[in-house]
């Protein structure tokens, strides 16, 4: 694959998964969240909902939110495989973003159909579920694939991390048009309005399609590229013993954000708290923290700077749910506006390392055994973080919204998942530790 070089060009790139990760958060944070009215207050019912009842069986549904998230990080590894071995005219990532990209795209549409509006039905629980797993399977191929490139669209390791970086700042972007300007617009319409208003944002992911220049793979020249098999790949990534460490630190990481972003929009109905003055104070600092990251990152190592980023995380959610018990007024909005500048120092480094690392990690290995299989690391961390996620927003998430009064808990439950990643940490080996560090 050519490689792209100056800022602009990189950041650009950056910017072409922004879309469908709009997409997917609209799917964890709002509809999968719209078919039940369970956690909501009442005012939100009527715009945050499908039809303002429950749609779905809820202990039915809990096992078919767990089972897709556990489908999207099992369904990683073979759509990993399927893109790094893919050889055609056009090379092997864009062809594999056009097939990842439609059926996500329609699968998405199709999650706003209600079949049944009369209430819970297994119908409707099957139907949704059924569609979840279609989603899930595609957003996959789309974005495991887009992820790969990290690792060949770059040549350099600082080159990766602005590229990583730059990717996550757009993360915040997206986070902000979904957690504040739909939050905004679901005060005034139905959130099936909403989700096709924003649609049209995954279009970004075209950008690949012009950027990244790849040669003829089919025919003769197949023969002469090497590829792995799945199973050869997954061994060659299992055996990787620093990048399983990561992958568990990683996995509690992942837990504990998710299990936020997930339940965010419950939580704030819930404990009375502005969620958009919170988002806006959360996400609007982050090309400045991340700065201030990328700072400590080259002074100090990988090992230190994570573990930064973790205690701001847990300070954030603690704080929140001091924040939360205090009756309302403006000492509230203040300091809930406080908690989401805390929590400022972590977010857009959280998203970074998803992205840094493991494309650290295959172009490391490349360089050394001239193995090119980028897709399988993503894939593998992908089927860590859908177990994680699954665990925590499939079940621990549920039982909140089940349980009267839960839902103030989910700050602090998030913050000792944090915790754990945090003690965690000091297992990685001192090559991780020090990655990125100025020598």
């Amino acid at each position: 694959m050519k490689k792209i070089h100056g800022k602009g060009r990189i950041i650009l790139y950056a910017a072409s998964g922004m879309g469908i990760n709009l997409l997917n958060l609209m799917m964890g944070s709002y509809l999968c969240s719209a078919l039940l009215i369970g956690g909501f207050g009442e005012a939100a019912i009527a715009n945050q909902t499908f039809r303002g009842i429950d749609l779905v069986v809820p202990a039915v549904w809990a096992a078919f939110a767990m089972a897709a998230k556990i489908l999207d990080g099992i369904i990683d590894i073979p759509m990993a495989a399927f893109t790094d071995g893919l050889r055609t005219k056009w090379g092997r990532r864009r062809p594999a973003l056009l097939i990842g990209l439609i059926p996500l795209l329609l699968s998405y549409a199709a999650f706003l159909i209600v079949p049944n509006p009369g209430g819970a039905t297994l119908l409707n629980t099957i139907y949704y579920g059924v569609v979840l797993c279609i989603f899930f399977c595609f957003y996959t191929l789309t974005m495991v694939n887009y992820y790969a490139t990290f690792t060949e669209i770059v040549e350099t390791e600082h080159e990766r991390n602005l590229l990583s970086n730059a990717k996550s700042v757009y993360d915040i972007v997206y986070f902000i048009l979904g957690y504040v300007v739909v939050r905004m617009m679901l005060n005034g319409m139905n959130i099936t309005k909403v989700a096709l208003i924003v649609l049209p944002i995954a279009l970004t992911m075209l950008i690949p399609l012009f950027m990244i220049k790849e040669p003829d793979m089919s025919g003769e020249a197949a023969e002469t590229t090497p590829r792995l098999s799945l199973t050869k790949s997954l061994a060659y990534t299992f055996r990787n013993r620093p990048f399983i460490i990561w992958m568990v630190v990683y996995s509690f990481m992942t837990a504990g954000v998710q299990l936020f972003l997930a339940g965010i929009n419950e939580y704030f109905s819930y404990v009375g708290m502005s969620m958009i003055l919170v988002m806006i104070a959360a996400f609007a600092p982050v090309p400045l923290t991340l700065l201030l990251y990328d700072k400590i990152l080259r002074k100090k190592g990988f090992g230190f700077a994570y573990r930064y980023i973790l205690i701001a995380y847990m300070v954030g959610m603690t704080t929140m749910f001091a924040v939360s018990f205090l009756p309302k007024g403006m000492p509230k909005t203040i300091l809930s506006i406080v908690t989401g500048l805390i929590s400022s120092f972590a977010i857009g480094a959280m998203f970074a390392v998803a992205y840094s690392l493991p494309s650290q990690f295959a172009a490391d290995e490349e360089q050394e055994k001239g193995i090119s299989h980028s897709a399988m690391y993503f894939a593998v961390q992908g089927l860590f973080a859908g177990v994680a996620t699954g665990l925590s927003t499939g079940v621990i998430l549920v039982a909140l919204k089940q349980t009267e009064g839960a839902m103030r808990y989910l700050t602090p439950i998030c913050a000792g998942l944090i915790l754990l990643s945090f003690i965690l940490s000091f297992l990685l080996p001192k090559k991780v530790q020090s990655m990125s560090k100025d020598k």
